[in-house]
């Protein structure tokens, strides 16, 4: 682990002169360099071998100096390697054919050990990219968190409210909670293995965690979510982003993950005395505002960055970094977050 980089300091709560910077999505869609591989290749061949996912995972890191690089893979390569067949549909996103909604369903699916040795690609890639970049910046592995991988198993593609797999959840708790605890089990070997490989940090996206209320979150999120934390905060920092669960900053203040990461929807003062400043927060720049002009940018990530403190702090977007955005205003982003100084 590359304990005296900036990112992996701001993980341990350690004081920094400024906050580091990377952005989710980094590596892909708003890229040129990306694009041209991704016009001679389809998704799950650039995902499932080790030399491309390595070239676009370090794509970002040499064009737009991000502090930290993030493995180049889908939250959706869990389902594949539990039997379930994904397929991906360029500027529409996935479709699971077969979806998940019984018993029988449930039990088919491939486990923890079966599933992990059909990712070595993942590994493989993971090797790769630690040996390019050469201790340049950490590598952050990833995974999607139990819920937001039920959603797609149970729904069988994207969708705006996931209220089919709402649904199931509270029709069938005890099914989905046979599903969320198989989804579990896999996600935490697959982490591990990741970790085993080079991964220097981990992080876990509930991107549809903040579809469920309060209580709902308890139930069907959280648990889960610890469990992950718990395996694997002995052996490397782990970010938490469960994307709009606002109201569930306190309880996972109480985690044994890192840091947690917020989208836009709260304010960075807010989520500070919420957390009471137990973990290091990662966010939360809205990603339409790098379409600002360039000066704007630069005066909204200083007034980000004023606002959460340069201490326990990882300058991030809300969420992915949108297609349209300019390889010149994603680099001031970065590079306002590099020339910060407290005032």
């Amino acid at each position: 682990m590359q304990n005296d980089s900036l990112f992996i300091k701001a993980l341990k709560g350690e004081n920094v002169e400024r906050p580091p910077v990377w952005m989710m999505r980094q590596a892909g869609r708003y890229l040129p360099e990306y694009i041209a591989l991704r016009n001679k290749y389809d998704f799950f061949t650039r995902v499932q071998t080790p030399e491309l996912a390595c070239e676009i995972t370090i794509q970002p890191v040499d064009h737009i100096g991000v502090d930290a690089a993030i493995l180049f893979s889908d939250i959706l390569v869990i389902p594949l390697a539990m039997g379930v067949e994904v397929q991906f549909i360029e500027h529409k996103g996935p479709i699971l054919p077969k979806t998940i909604t019984t018993q029988k369903d449930v039990d088919g699916l491939i486990i923890e050990e079966n599933a992990i040795a059909t990712l070595e690609y993942v590994s493989k890639a993971i090797k790769l990219i630690k040996t390019e970049l050469n201790n340049r910046v950490p590598l952050i592995g990833f995974a999607g968190a139990p819920f937001t991988i039920l959603c797609y198993l149970v729904e069988g593609k994207g969708s705006k409210n996931f209220d089919t797999a709402k649904q199931f959840c509270f029709t069938q708790p005890k099914l989905a909670h046979q599903l969320l605890n198989k989804i579990t089990d896999v996600t935490i070997a697959y982490l591990q293995a990741q970790v085993k490989s080079g991964a220097d940090a981990v992080q876990i996206f509930d991107s549809w965690s903040g579809l469920l209320g309060p209580k709902e979150f308890n139930e069907f999120s959280l648990p889960y979510l610890n469990r992950v934390a718990d395996s694997l905060s002995q052996i490397v920092p782990v970010i938490l982003f469960p994307k709009g669960s606002w109201y569930a900053l306190e309880e996972l203040s109480k985690s044994t993950a890192s840091a947690i990461g917020i989208d836009w929807c709260i304010a960075p003062k807010v989520a500070r005395a919420t957390t009471q400043n137990k973990k290091t927060l990662q966010g939360n720049f809205d990603p339409c505002r790098l379409l600002l002009p360039v000066p704007q940018i630069q005066k909204e990530v200083k007034e980000m960055i004023d606002a959460f403190g340069k201490n326990k702090y990882i300058a991030n977007l809300g969420h992915g970094i949108l297609p349209n955005i300019p390889v010149e205003n994603a680099k001031a982003f970065v590079d306002a977050v590099k020339n910060y100084k407290s005032t």
